[in-house]
């Protein structure tokens, strides 16, 4: 703890003090945090990998739970994360997607997804997915948009299975190959790299 020049004191968060003011703020559905503004109270040692992990200083958070009740307060602006809580402001890091979309049925001309979170988002104009390739290797990474400007990898196994139900559609008069959800086409790669 510690004083500022005005003799006020200053309460470093702790993954606890994040947890307790979430759960006072939970109400019906996920907490409005875009329209909080707390005080930025610094950094916490806390990480999502690449797999959807959690992690409060360097060690695994195991309690799904809990991990569930921060992924409800967390934000993201600009390239920065954060968890946010109407009394306080942290940066937690995130190596690549917040979320992880571990599987996705079909329903009707839905793609359905669920996250490593419980999270569940119909793919369409408002939840797109997209697909990033990187550019030294061609490997992609797909992505869904699951709430406000936060998205869920999906992991390689759905991934997989979207290509099994994909189709080639013309867009911007170039042939893509991808899917379709909510109305919307999605592509993945051009077509003419299928056959190459």
């Amino acid at each position: 703890m510690a004083k500022t020049m005005s003799g006020q004191k200053i309460v470093t968060p702790t993954a606890e003090s994040l947890a307790a003011s979430a759960m006072e703020a939970q109400g019906k559905g996920l907490p409005p945090v875009e329209k909080w503004n707390p005080p930025f109270c610094g950094d916490l040692d806390m990480r999502i990998a690449r797999d959807g992990t959690w992690f409060y200083m360097g060690t695994p958070i195991g309690r799904a739970p809990l991990v569930r009740l921060f992924s409800t307060i967390i934000r993201r602006d600009g390239d920065d994360y954060f968890l946010v809580t109407p009394v306080e402001k942290v940066g937690i890091t995130v190596d690549d997607a917040p979320f992880v979309a571990l599987d996705f049925n079909q329903r009707g001309d839905d793609l359905v997804f669920e996250t490593n979170v419980g999270d569940k988002v119909a793919a369409g104009p408002e939840n797109p997915i997209r697909v990033v390739r990187d550019a030294e290797t061609g490997e992609p990474s797909p992505y869904v948009l699951v709430r406000r400007n936060l998205e869920a990898l999906i992991d390689r196994k759905s991934f997989y299975r979207l290509v099994d139900i994909g189709e080639v559609a013309t867009q911007g008069g170039v042939d893509w190959f991808g899917v379709r959800s909510g109305g919307a086409f999605f592509p993945i790669i051009p077509a003419a790299e299928l056959d190459a």
